[in-house]
């Protein structure tokens, strides 16, 4: 059950918002549905707060409660939600994916009496006790993604969750069965319900966390490149932030992503403003590029930790690259894993070209460690980069600390001559069309 403790004992109560006959309509038909499904009941209460309307083009109308005077002083709670990077990576390695959606799943944990006096809302025409856990309240994400990590437990090696989903991945099909088996025992248990209309068993790939997963691939889900491709030239920085965000979800299968967008972020500098932005002819080769990127549908592979890692690097005067990558089954093809890059800060940018690929392998080490922490891995340059480290490590304390991050590693170095190392030798430069 979800409780509320306060930081300091204040009643909150506050009155309806004025809404339209339309509105009242609409919030007493949504109302009514919440007592049909006993997840509301008629009450009074000493704290209340007001039911909105929320209504955006092309969705329909849905109450919220305004729960900001309740938060404010309700005691924070904290539990961490897993890395969505890792688990792409984990549910898209696997042969066979089932995807789980638990229906309306905030109002499957019921409140505690005291929750329920704290989380009462009021409209125009009544007062109402929520009898199971809202969406809106502080704590909220908190409680679930508890919840859901209990029912999970032991579970973890095929069945993680996220928010109110969960991922059930195996290698073959009769061990696939026995693990939907188990966690759908699970749920039923616990009493928990789930939508199967959102469900998908025992399928090659899926859609998941925004992007088509399985048989040890990803990529970006159909519907996302789409609305990129659909996007049109923004025209405020509103527009600017949200083509950043939707395109942003998906930088690491773009080379050099940050650089690329770097004349649309650079138009959202200084103070921050609400109307038309300047519209450059930088800022429209940005946005065409990010958009071509991606309607390619670029594909990443699972990585396999059973196998060496190959870390490619390399440095240009405007930036540095990193490829990481593991051959194929027929020992000649590099699988993509992840890309990743990074301008260089003005202190990097004074060092000469051969001494830029030092920092572009520390860069690559750092951001990788948790995929090559007790890994044998190779780093493919197209310089001696590292013969450079080791000679001059004792004569600059810069120096002494990159060799001193690279020391706990396990890995061997390959120089490949600049013709032949395209991979990262691409990622480090910026793009133009």
């Amino acid at each position: 059950m979800h409780d509320i403790e306060l930081s300091e004992e204040q009643s909150i109560l506050s009155k309806p918002y004025r809404t339209s006959l339309r509105q009242n309509a609409i919030l007493k038909t949504e109302i009514q549905k919440m007592l049909d499904l006993k997840i509301i009941e008629i009450g009074f209460s000493d704290c209340t707060s007001p039911m909105i309307l929320v209504e955006a083009p092309g969705k329909d109308p849905r109450p919220c409660i305004d729960y900001r005077n309740l938060n404010k002083i309700t005691k924070t709670k904290f539990f961490p939600l897993p890395n969505i990077e890792e688990r792409i990576e984990i549910v898209s390695s696997a042969q066979y994916i089932t995807v789980l959606d638990l229906s309306k799943g905030y109002w499957q944990i019921p409140l505690t009496e005291r929750a329920q006096r704290l989380a009462a809302f009021v409209t125009n025409f009544s007062t109402y006790k929520p009898l199971r856990m809202p969406f809106g309240l502080k704590n909220a994400p908190y409680e679930f993604s508890k919840m859901v990590y209990k029912l999970l437990e032991g579970c973890e090696e095929y069945a993680v969750p996220y928010l109110d989903g969960i991922a059930i991945f195996s290698n073959s099909f009769a061990e696939h069965l026995k693990q939907v088996d188990i966690v759908l025992k699970r749920i039923e248990k616990a009493g928990l319900t789930i939508k199967p209309s959102k469900c998908k068993f025992a399928q090659a790939q899926v859609q998941y966390l925004g992007h088509i997963v399985g048989q040890g691939l990803r990529k970006p889900a159909d519907l996302k490149i789409e609305a990129i491709k659909n996007f049109s030239p923004p025209k405020s920085e509103t527009e600017v932030r949200a083509f950043l965000e939707l395109a942003g979800y998906y930088s690491r299968y773009i080379t050099m992503f940050l650089s690329i967008a770097a004349p649309l972020t650079d138009s959202l500098k200084g103070k921050a403003r609400k109307g038309p932005i300047t519209w450059t002819k930088e800022c429209e080769e940005a946005f065409d590029k990010l958009k071509n990127c991606l309607s390619n549908y670029p594909v990443l592979y699972s990585p396999d930790y059973q196998k060496p890692f190959i870390v490619e690097t390399d440095a240009s005067d405007q930036g540095m690259g990193v490829v990481l990558s593991q051959l194929a089954d027929n020992e000649t093809e590099e699988h993509p894993i992840i890309y990743l890059s990074k301008k260089f800060t003005s202190v990097e940018n004074d060092i000469v070209s051969v001494r830029k690929s030092v920092p572009a392998i520390i860069f690559a080490v750092s951001k990788l460690t948790c995929y090559l922490d007790g890994n044998f891995f190779q780093i493919v340059n197209d310089h001696n980069a590292l013969v450079w480290l080791n000679t001059h490590a004792s004569s600059n304390a810069r120096l002494m600390r990159w060799s001193l991050i690279l020391q706990p590693f396990n890995f061997e170095v390959i120089h490949r001559k600049g013709k032949l190392h395209q991979n990262a030798d691409g990622l480090s430069r910026i793009h133009t069309l």
